[in-house]
């Protein structure tokens, strides 16, 4: 599935910052699915959510994702494919959650936010 994904959208950020927003995204699919480090990411939570309650997932495993832009170099989204299991036990594979980020400069130096999920 990693290499389909790669092989229909080709790259196009430097590697370094692909990896972070990867790693990013993940993290911020983690905090969404359970509930856990919300407070990690008041941009898409916001403060009022951070510590509130747990997600509706267990058992989340990551199947493929890639960072791409999202039509300008101030834009990126990471598309992650992941499995989980729902409140009810239902384990299912194949499900999508696409994670967009804006670029800012600040004294030089970028620094790529989550937007809240949609």
């Amino acid at each position: 599935m990693q290499s389909h994904l790669e092989r229909s959208w080709p790259a196009d950020l430097p590697k370094a910052t692909a990896l972070r927003l990867v790693r990013d995204s993940e993290a911020v699919l983690r905090a969404d699915a359970t509930g856990d480090g919300r407070d990690r990411w008041p941009t898409v939570f916001g403060t009022s959510q951070a510590g509130a309650g747990t997600g509706a997932f267990s058992r989340l495993r990551i199947q493929a994702v890639i960072a791409r832009r999202d039509g300008s170099s101030r834009q990126a989204v990471v598309h992650l494919v992941w499995a989980g299991a729902d409140p009810g036990g239902s384990y299912a594979e194949m499900r999508v959650t696409d994670i967009y980020f804006t670029r800012t400069s600040t004294k030089g130096h970028s620094v790529w936010t989550p937007q809240p999920l949609h």
